[in-house]
């Protein structure tokens, strides 16, 4: 084990056994119900965790639902001062909490702390959210009623977390999730598991001064089967899911099934189109981010690139030499801006993509290489085609960007909109007539249409989530509170008659 990790497990109380399963308390660990975790820079092994059984999931959902008992007649601001406090406390453990996101997910140092500083914006805007669930008044057409709607906790949310988010979309739903009333259950990715424990460590304490233990609960188990579980589980009314399109479709008919309801977060696979118009040092600085952040592992990452026919060669002289001297390795040296991808199905999967893009007429122009040595580092792609790559439509989990000239501005947005997927999307130009055409309603069919800046680094005030097969949800900012809550219409009759609604009579 790196000194680095050994500090890092230490300073968050993550000495062995380590059990990814809490419901009120912490699971005895089994040698028979354990997985490595491994960190992707190094290809080696940090640690093991103990997983749950059927048995164990029963008992998260079991204290969660005896805690909604109790949370939902909880005040509202008091269920704020909750997650103050777990703000604090995660405020004390932003750096090793960031390193270890580091360590297990392969971020690089400024993006493990940068989800950390998310998790505890989240925190922040959920306390104020608190004294803001507001409902409405209405007039009534009936003399001496008063029409209204109010808002009430909804039930145990259950969280699935995929590997490139792994402590920040916990966050995102908890954290609004607490404040709106409901407990919650996690379901991590086994691909970060230590990232969960030592969140849910951080809880704790918090959980039990405040008599809660089940508010927040945590089950790693093995394989998909568990998150059919949490699917076909009615005593779960929200399943909020963050992964691909094809874990999506299979989740969301089956919670459909038992009238729940979903809040699906899947893939997306972006586009920025970069006009005739465009500041280039503008698109170059936020390609790089947007293409290449995250090794290219995240829902927002930039995929396709369509740049006006006049500019491309421009775009390509700009971009080349910049992605050459890209400083790849350890993800926790202060020099280095991509890391490795998670395992080696993803060098592998990358590989694929290329070899098929090349296979349809694309172009590699630079990049797509594994590093050799320990870990799974490649180094970043650029793709050039004239024409439509099928490739193109299917998001690869890597840092693949695919060029592509257009010759007008309703060509590029129709490219922008034809893919499956509709989460993020962007566009470089100086014209105030083209940003506005593509927000308008014949624009980006996206859930984010950003201007003059990449398809990454969303802000926690806004809704967060997109549209097609990335699964309609939205969380964070905004209204997205909305969806762990249920709506209830009240109707107050305070006179002696009983007229009915659009002048039914209906009299002896």
């Amino acid at each position: 084990m790196l000194d680095i990790e050994r500090e890092t497990l230490a300073a968050l109380n993550l000495e062995r056994p380590i059990t990814a399963v809490y419901s009120g308390t912490w699971k005895t660990t089994s040698a028979e119900s354990q997985i490595d975790v491994v960190n992707p820079a190094t290809g080696q092994v940090i640690t093991s965790v103990g997983v749950g059984s059927r048995e164990d999931y029963e008992a998260c959902v079991a204290a969660a639902s005896a805690a909604f008992e109790k949370w939902r007649g909880t005040p509202a601001p008091v269920r704020g001062e909750l997650v103050r406090r777990l703000g604090l406390a995660l405020r004390e453990k932003k750096e090793a909490l960031g390193m270890l996101v580091t360590l297990e997910a392969g971020k690089i140092v400024s993006e493990g702390q940068g989800e950390v500083q998310e998790m505890i914006d989240m925190c922040d805007f959920s306390v104020g959210l608190s004294r803001q669930l507001y409902g409405l008044t209405m007039a009534s057409e009936r003399p001496h009623h008063r029409l209204l709607e109010q808002w009430h906790p909804l039930g145990p949310v259950g969280i699935i977390t995929s590997f490139n988010f792994p402590v920040a979309v916990w966050a995102w739903n908890s954290a609004v999730a607490t404040v709106c009333g409901d407990p919650t259950l996690w379901k991590p990715s086994p691909r970060t598991p230590l990232t969960a424990v030592a969140v849910m460590k951080i809880c704790e304490p918090i959980l039990r001064e405040f008599e809660m233990p089940g508010l927040m609960t945590l089950c790693l188990s093995e394989g998909i089967e568990p998150g059919g579980w949490m699917a076909d589980d009615a005593r779960l009314p929200l399943i909020s899911a963050t992964g691909s399109c094809r874990m999506g479709k299979a989740l969301g008919p089956r919670v459909a099934a038992r009238m729940g309801k979903t809040l699906l977060e899947l893939g997306g696979n972006n586009a920025a189109i970069v006009t005739e118009s465009a500041d280039i040092e503008l698109v170059v600085r936020a390609v790089l981010f947007a293409a290449v952040g995250t090794a290219g592992q995240r829902c927002t990452t930039l995929r396709r690139l369509l740049v006006h026919r006049s500019r491309l060669d421009e775009v390509i002289e700009r971009l080349q030499p910049v992605y050459q001297r890209l400083p790849i390795g350890p993800p926790w040296e202060d020099s280095t801006l991509v890391g490795p991808l998670i395992s080696s199905e993803a060098v592998e999967a990358m590989q694929t993509a290329l070899e098929v893009a090349m296979e349809q007429g694309g172009r590699v122009i630079c990049g797509g290489d594994p590093i050799d040595g320990p870990g799974y580092f490649v180094r970043p792609a650029m793709v050039v085609s004239e024409r439509k790559l099928a490739i193109s439509d299917v998001e690869t989990f890597a840092p693949v960007l695919y060029l592509r000239p257009y010759d007008d501005l309703e060509q590029a947005i129709e490219w922008n909109n034809e893919v499956p997927q509709g989460l993020s999307s962007a566009i470089f130009t100086e014209s105030v007539r083209e940003s506005e055409k593509f927000l308008s309603p014949a624009g980006s069919d996206c859930g984010i249409a950003n201007v003059n800046i990449g398809t990454s680094g969303a802000e926690i005030g806004g809704a967060f989530g997109g549209e097609k097969e990335t699964g309609g949800g939205r969380e964070a900012g905004s209204d997205a509170w909305k969806a762990y809550m249920r709506r209830q219409t009240c109707t107050i009759n305070y006179g002696r008659d009983l007229p009915l609604a659009q002048g039914i009579r209906f009299e002896l």
